[in-house]
This record gives structure tokens, sequence and C-alpha cells, in this order.
């Protein structure tokens, strides 16, 4: 019966029948299908995991977009930083209307006065006493609104004394020049010397770097100064920035947490005379206290660092900024050393700045291993004959040793006792023979 039906479904198929329509699965069907492995289905591969987004780029900058901001006056009641934070080509362009404009609005007004005045229809006659002499025309003055505001005084066209409200004018635009000049020029000037440009020649290094100093686990990344001038009470702090959720089922997205990188010993005070390496110590304050060398390449966050000062040369106040995701943080890992001593002086090489090499490091978390250095101690001063254990060894391998000596102590003892057996046997027998 089977090969029958299979020799008319061939037949059908040479005929021509068309088949039925397979039914489209739906979406969650589908999903749940991937997961299921029968004969006639596969298991579908998963889709590759979408890399973390940034919170913070590599040369500083935010990656935080601000919308739907609907109280926009707020910006312009701080109009002088809205100038200052404006892009240089918005920045230009701002600084020529504003000139342009003011010029254009006093040169109409100089030549409403002078067109009201009848100074444009006595042009010819001497006996008349113009406001302004020589002008003639709206470009003229415009000529001697420019003449006016920026001082320069050429002498063809000058204001005379039978001219009130051309004095007025004249000290009205005297004084709102002058106040263009000091808000025009103020930006301009601070945004040249903005600190932002000094952060450019501050380092980082582009991994940071776990491994053991001092039998301790430490997290390092290394930070360097390319100037001869030196940034002044430089001070440096890391966030740890990932997701959390609280007991009460609050979703945090972008949680801070505080790295301690000297804060409590004044090592986050620098000296930046020379690339350092910055140090974070891994103990019970640390948030990567449990996390072992596995557990940390699954999961999923970012170290930011910041670094203040102020420079040496104006004094302002400098920031700047790196991060370092998880894919960035490598495990048993040392910096390249880039000092050396030359003749009279230090040597840095900053070709070898960003260069790390590997090191051996337990893959074990920091409480696993303060626990091991704990219970070796604990060994030593209890069987001070005994070599203490490795304080590498995680608390398992101590284990297994434990066992394994008594094991072995249980067997001497138990041969031990049997050869006591045997010789009293032997001694019985000697004695009855």
């Amino acid at each position: 019966m089977a090969g029958d039906s299979r020799v008319h479904m061939n037949q059908d198929m040479e005929i021509g029948v068309t088949p039925r329509e397979v039914k489209k699965i739906p979406k969650q069907a589908r999903e749940d299908l991937a997961h299921i492995s029968t004969d006639r289905t596969r298991v579908l591969a998963e889709p590759p995991k979408k890399p973390r987004q940034r919170y913070v780029q590599k040369d500083g900058k935010c990656n935080v977009h601000h919308g739907n901001v609907h109280e926009t006056y707020r910006y312009l009641s701080d109009l002088f930083t809205t100038l200052v934070d404006l892009k240089w080509s918005f920045s230009l362009l701002i600084f020529t209307l504003v000139y342009c404009i003011t010029w254009l609005f006093f040169g109409l007004i100089w030549w409403l006065i002078a067109y009201i005045r009848g100074d444009l229809e006595h042009l010819e006659e001497s006996n008349w006493t113009p406001c302004v002499e020589n002008l003639n025309s709206f470009v003229s003055a415009f000529l001697f609104s420019i003449e006016t505001e920026t001082t320069i005084g050429y002498g063809y066209r000058v204001i005379t004394e039978h001219c009130p409200e051309g004095i007025i004018l004249l000290l009205v635009q005297a004084i709102l020049g002058s106040i263009v000049n000091a808000l025009m020029v103020g930006c301009m000037f601070v945004k040249i010397s903005q600190p932002k440009k000094r952060a450019e020649t501050l380092m980082f290094s582009h991994k940071a770097v776990i491994s053991l100093r001092d039998d301790k686990l430490c997290l390092m990344f290394r930070v360097g100064d390319l100037r001869s001038s030196h940034i002044v009470e430089a001070s440096i702090r890391a966030k740890l920035i990932r997701s959390k959720q609280t007991k009460e089922g609050e979703f945090i997205p972008l949680n801070q947490t505080d790295i301690n990188v000297g804060s409590d010993t004044g090592d986050d005070r620098l000296f930046l005379v020379s690339p350092l390496i910055i140090s974070h110590e891994i103990n019970e304050k640390s948030p990567f206290w449990e996390l072992s060398r596995a557990q940390m390449e699954k999961e999923e966050f970012e170290i930011v660092v910041i670094l203040e000062g102020m420079v040496e040369a104006t004094g302002m106040t400098c920031q700047a900024r790196s991060s370092y995701l998880h894919t960035e943080v490598l495990w048993g890992y040392r910096f390249t050393p880039v000092l050396s001593l030359e003749k009279g002086f230090y040597e840095v090489d900053y070709n070898n700045f960003h260069d790390i090499y590997e090191t051996y490091t337990p893959s074990y978390s920091a409480r696993e291993l303060a626990g091991t250095a704990n219970r070796g101690q604990l060994l030593s001063k209890l069987s001070p004959a005994a070599p203490p254990p490795c304080p590498l060894d995680p608390p398992m391998v101590l284990r297994e040793k434990e066992e394994d000596e008594e094991r072995e102590a249980g067997e001497s003892n138990g041969s031990a006792a049997t050869a006591g057996v045997a010789t009293e046997t032997t001694e019985a027998e000697n004695i009855l023979f």
C-alpha cells in the first residue's frame, strides 16, 4: 500500500497536479521550533550577539543624544555658553551675521536721518549744513556706520554739531558696538582657548589588563601626557557602567558604580610627568570581587576613566575621558615598560605605550584566591612542620590534597596494624612449638 501511494504521488507530480500549499508557520512557532531537534527540523543557529553600545567613546565624547527637549528657552538664557558650545562653522556664521546686521541697521538709521532732514536734496548747496558731511546715499551711510562702530575714522565723512539726533545715535552705536565686540570676541577667545584641545595630548592605553600585584588581583590601565607642560593637581577616577536590577524589580540600564583607584590612600592624585599605570585592587569592596575569568568574559560592562586637572599655561580646568568595554579588559596581561634611564635623563618610549605581554595569572576570582590564602595560613599555623600550600591553589585542590593525605595516613596505619598482628601470631606459634 505504501508503495502504491508513492507511485500515485509520483504520477500526480508528473501529470502536473499542484501540491497543496504549505501553511505559513507563525513567528512564535518558528522561534519555538528553532530550539527543538527532531528528524524533520534542524536547530537554527543563534543570531550573533550585538556588540555593546559605548557610553563614552575612546576619544572622550559621550555617546548620548538629548531628544524631545521642549524647554529650549533655557539655551537662550545662557546665551554665552550656547555660542561657545556651537560648532566652528555656526560660530563663524553668527560672528559675521552679528556684525553685518548691526552695521546695516545703524547705516539705515543714518540714511533715514539724512533723508528726513533733507540732506539728500541739498547736496549741491554750499550753505546747507548736513547732519553728516559727504553722506549722499545709503551706501555712504553704511560706510559711515562701519567707520563709527569700528572706530576707523577715515576723516572724509564726519558728523556735525548741528545734528542732535545724530549725536545721540552716535553714542548709542558706540555703546552697542562695544557690547557686540566684547560678546563676539569673548566667545571666539574662549572657543579658541578651550581646555578640550589640551585633552588631545592626554593618552589612555587601548586595553585594560588584570593580573597579580603583590599576590592580589588588580585591574590596571595606563595614562600618559605628551606635553612637557604638566597638568597641575591631576586626579583620576573610574566608574563601572552596567545594567542592574534592584531587589524590587526596578531595571537600571546604565547604573554607575565607583571603582576605587586610590581615593582612600591618595594614589588618585597624579604627578603626571611620565606615563603611569593606574591600579584598582580587586578586594571586598570591588564590583569584580566575585568574578572569575570565565565569568568576566560573560559579563557586559564598560569602565569609564576620567582624568582631570588644571592646564599649567592657562589655569583652566581640563578633563580627558576614555572607556574600556568588557572585550577590552584582558585577563592575565601586563603592560610593557616604557621608561628607560639614559645619560642624565629618563626617556619615555611611546612606541610601547599600548603594548602588553602575557603573564601567569590564576583564572579564579579574587574571593577564591583570598579564601585560599587564608586557609593556607591557617594550615601552616596548625602544622608548622608541614609546608604551607600554594596560595594560588583553589579551595577544591586543597580539599583534594587533604583527602589524599588522610587516605595515605589511613593506609599506613592499616599496614602497621597488620604487621603487628602478624608478629603476635608468629610469637604464639614459636611458644607452642
